[in-house]
């Protein structure tokens, strides 16, 4: 089992689950199983055949809020959903265990971003790996209170933080999540210039593609957005895009570099 805090898995919710599969059939490569009549029209999306993601509609009375969910490694879902308590989270779902697949937490942190925890049973979580096209590659907590989700994902989790500076961007505040010397996840400070005043804190779901800017532009084509990019990093050209229903993920050639990496440190 990957490590507790590993990044294992994402779904996301839609009403229009048909119109979904085929935007992201389109822009991902994705193909589809069976919906699973059972856990709600929950279906899987495959990359080269394997598992990256899935989708699902929505609960009542979250039709009108889709959005990408991603679910951390835990070998105790319950025991994480107490330290999401006392650390000044909020647990949204309590733990349900999901027949023989694994038990799930879906959660809150103090900043308001939203998250799921994951406990692994028959269901190990992501199976496709990068440079597939399709899979899972990144994921970045993108909030506006930075210094309170750091606090609390570092105290659940036990992540060890670095900053990292990009002498391009001087107002970027961009830190990674570690465990041990493995870099899991980035959080990213939601800078007023770069996001909408109405726009909630979310965490950013990076997908691997081979090409960004064909990427996007099936996007546009689709009825979605393009919210940054394509641009070119030391880490691969990647973009922000949202779906036709609006929720928000992103795409990352891994093989397009450009630029110098930026300096990382440890945190204070």
């Amino acid at each position: 089992m990957p490590r507790a805090g590993t990044p294992i898995w994402a779904d996301a919710m839609f009403a229009d689950l048909e119109g979904a599969k085929r935007f992201y059939g389109e822009v991902l490569g994705w193909t589809f199983g069976e919906a699973s009549t059972e856990y709600g029209d929950y279906t899987e999306a495959y990359a080269d055949g394997k598992a990256a993601a899935a989708v699902v509609p929505p609960m009542p009375g979250a039709e009108d809020t889709p959005a990408w969910c991603l679910y951390l490694a835990s070998p105790d879902a319950a025991a994480t959903a107490e330290k999401i308590r006392e650390n000044g989270g909020q647990v949204l779902m309590e733990p349900m265990q999901v027949s023989d697949f694994g038990t799930m937490v879906l959660a809150r942190d103090p900043s308001g971003t939203v998250f799921g925890v994951w406990q692994p049973g028959r269901h190990r979580g992501f199976e496709a790996r990068p440079p597939a096209p399709g899979a899972y590659c990144w994921a970045e907590v993108t909030t506006r209170d930075p210094d309170r989700a750091d606090a609390f994902f570092g105290a659940v989790f036990g992540y060890r933080q670095q900053v990292m500076q990009d002498p391009g961007e001087p107002d970027q505040d961009f830190r990674l999540y570690n465990l041990g010397d493995t870099t899991v996840l980035g959080r990213l400070a939601m800078h007023p210039k770069d996001f909408p005043a109405d726009a909630p804190p979310f965490v950013n779901v990076y997908f691997t593609v081979d090409d960004a800017d064909r990427a996007a532009s099936r996007t546009r084509e689709l009825g979605g957005q393009v919210h940054w990019g394509p641009e070119s990093s030391p880490y691969g050209r990647f973009a922000v895009l949202a779906d036709p229903a609006g929720a928000v993920f992103s795409v990352l050639d891994p093989e397009t570099t450009s630029g110098r990496t930026p300096r990382i440190e440890d945190a204070g």
